[in-house]
């Protein structure tokens, strides 16, 4: 009896250490859920601890260290913009990438403007550029795994 080729064999591309690389059955990356399910968690910490160094008591404020209420003001607002990203990507959304990239654009540009401010003067606490550094990483990676590739069948000219 001759062997059909079977999904759960041996050169399955959905097995292995890079499993969650690959698409489910409907084609999906595998990483996109839990992703965004993250996205939505780091979104709800940015609000609450941007909101404590905003509107809490002078104590929260003063363990904050040096804010720079721009960019603190700027990752407050971004952490709804973090949610609005988890649920495009949960809800596989089309707009899921650009979202994505749209998040890390403006962090990015909030990073270069936090560069500009700290090189002419401005105090700052180190835990701000690791910060905007994570943040710009986070979204910037989302983006690229978001982003269509062509498949070795499509060819250079597809």
């Amino acid at each position: 009896m001759p062997m059909s080729p079977r999904s759960d064999n041996a050169g399955d591309a959905s097995r292995g250490s890079r499993g969650a690389l690959k698409p489910d059955a409907r084609g999906k990356p595998r990483w996109i859920r839990p992703v965004g399910i993250a996205a939505a968690v780091f979104g709800v910490a940015t609000i609450v601890s941007g909101a404590a160094a905003l509107f809490g008591p002078q104590e929260v404020k003063a363990a904050a260290g040096a804010i720079v209420s721009f960019v603190l003001w700027f990752n407050f607002l971004a952490g709804f913009a973090y949610l609005v990203g988890g649920h495009a990507l949960y809800f596989e959304r089309r707009w899921a990438l650009g979202t994505a990239i749209a998040i890390a654009v403006a962090t990015a540009l909030v990073a270069m403007a936090f560069v500009v401010y700290t090189t002419a003067g401005g105090a700052f606490s180190w835990r701000t550029p690791g910060a905007l550094l994570l943040r710009v990483g986070f979204w910037a990676a989302i983006a690229w795994g978001l982003w269509p590739r062509r498949t070795a069948s499509e060819g250079r000219h597809a």
